[in-house]
């Protein structure tokens, strides 16, 4: 990824821990040696655990936003 936000850093590195929990759970650290299922299985954590933070990160921004918003005048 060219140039991360800081939200998209963090949550990558939020599914890189989240990928790193598989391997621990598996007793594994060597990626090579993943059967397909494992690999599938830990490309999955990575993945889920970045998007489920991004869109945690995106609702405390916009709440955020709309609370620096005022309201309709009239």
């Amino acid at each position: 990824m060219i140039d991360p936000t800081p939200n998209e850093s963090e949550a990558m590195t939020v599914g890189g821990l989240q990928g790193g929990e598989y391997l621990e759970g598996l007793g594994q650290s060597d990626l090579a040696s993943l059967t397909e299922t494992e690999w599938d299985r830990f490309i999955d954590a990575v993945i889920t655990g970045y998007c489920d933070h991004l869109r945690e990160l995106a609702a405390k921004d916009r709440a955020r936003l709309d609370a620096m918003t005022p309201g309709i005048p009239f």
